[in-house]
């Protein structure tokens, strides 16, 4: 009778590890038998005529050396006489220089065998929870995903999340300002990218980027989920302001109305999620004019003038007391509707520029404008500001360029 180890707790191991880690059995059994055949080999004087098979079914492995068969042996590790083969595998048609599967005991493999086997076994474990994980973040890519918060580093700010069965780390760069996140909290995050590494799979988790307003507009909207209404475009600084244009695909559909929901609740919904975060949900139009115009909104708009169609270049024109209110604070509305647009956009005043030289008075608000850089206005603009959704900051008339990123799809 062949001799074979019982393994029964190592199958219960195995299957725990299925259940919880995810680990296809299949996966862990064939590392395992790798892991014991370079054991074996390892033990055995180099020979590398191991067979090794793990029987699931019957909870046991069978481990055979090959060995030739001689007439008188002079390295037992590689040669068996005829006698011994015969009588170890109870079969008389065995001749000499045949090739023949010695069954051996796994516990002759030894301490030293047993324990490579022990690390590869481990090695294969982590290989393929790393597999899985892989797998998972790449299956959610571009996805909205509700993460569970595990610990908070308390030097970088950074979050340890969890997500399914894998663990993912939150920049504190990727999180909102607003954020103050405790262990134990539920958070949505996007799943912006996969990277592999050395160390194994990367998600780059974000809850600052802009697709996860698309993504939150997706699950709180169904006729945006159903496709009836579109996203077209979204300009974001997280934490503060975002601006979204939608259309709807159905005359008989409002786009805006069904993104801001009854009474606000859906805008409200996501405003919350965000932590107060601000949302403009404009009407998106194929009319550069009216678009521009809409995307400026909450200021009114008493003119768009196109100044250069292949460049994208156009001038606004507002009431004296809506520029404040046009631009917004540091720049901000104005920065977002060239974003989302991807116009460059020169806002001026009604009654004209500020000063004598039109060219010296311009004001550039780009991206990395700051409170120093902003030409402020006077209070009395700033009390004649009409605020719906924005409050009415001091600043100037400004050519706004259109980011490089533009989100339009």
């Amino acid at each position: 009778m062949i001799r074979k180890m019982n393994t029964k707790e190592l199958f219960a191991a195995l299957e725990m590890l299925e259940k919880e880690k995810g680990i296809p059995m299949d996966y862990m059994i064939e590392n395992i038998e790798k892991g014991i055949e370079v054991a074996c080999k390892n033990y055995y004087g180099g020979n590398d005529e191991v067979v090794f098979k793990i029987l699931p079914d019957k909870n046991v492995f069978d481990v055979r050396l090959k060995k030739t068969v001689v007439e008188e042996v002079f390295d037992p590790d590689y040669e068996i006489s005829l006698e011994d083969a015969q009588k170890i595998l109870k079969r008389k048609a065995i001749n000499i220089d045949d090739k023949v599967a010695i069954p051996l005991d796994p516990k002759d493999l030894g301490r030293i065998a047993i324990g490579a086997a022990r690390n590869t076994i481990r090695q294969g474990i982590r290989t393929g929870e790393k597999g899985q994980t892989l797998s998972e973040f790449k299956s959610k890519l571009g996805e909205l995903v509700t993460a569970t918060v595990e610990r908070i580093d308390p030097k970088s700010g950074a979050a340890v999340i969890r997500i399914g069965k894998s663990e993912a780390m939150l920049p504190k760069s990727e999180q909102i300002g607003h954020d103050n996140l405790k262990e134990g909290d539920h958070i949505k995050v996007y799943i912006a990218d996969v990277k592999t590494s050395e160390k194994g799979p990367r998600a780059i988790i974000s809850r600052s980027h802009q697709d996860l307003v698309k993504r939150l507009f997706e699950q709180e909207v169904p006729e945006i989920f159903d496709g009836v209404v579109e996203i077209k475009s979204v300009s974001r600084e997280a934490g503060s302001r975002t601006k979204m244009a939608v259309v709807s695909k159905n005359p008989d559909i409002d786009a805006v109305g069904a993104c801001i929901g009854t009474k606000g609740a859906r805008v409200n919904s996501i405003v919350d999620e965000l932590g107060g975060e601000k949302i403009d949900i404009i009407e998106y139009s194929d009319d550069p004019q009216k678009y521009i115009s809409a995307a400026l909104s909450p200021a009114k708009v008493l003119s768009v003038e196109i100044t250069d169609l292949e460049n994208k270049n156009c001038r606004v024109t507002v009431p004296d007391g809506q520029l404040s209110l046009a631009i917004g604070n540091k720049g901000q509305n104005a920065r977002l509707a060239a974003r989302l647009t991807g116009w460059k956009i020169d806002i001026r005043p009604e009654s004209g520029f500020f000063g004598e030289d039109e060219e010296d008075e311009k004001l550039e608000v780009a991206e990395d404008t700051t409170a120093e850089d902003t030409l402020e206005l006077d209070d009395t603009a700033e009390e004649n500001t009409e605020a719906l959704d924005l409050d009415g900051e001091k600043t100037a008339e400004a050519d706004v360029e259109a980011d490089e990123n533009t989100n339009e799809e």
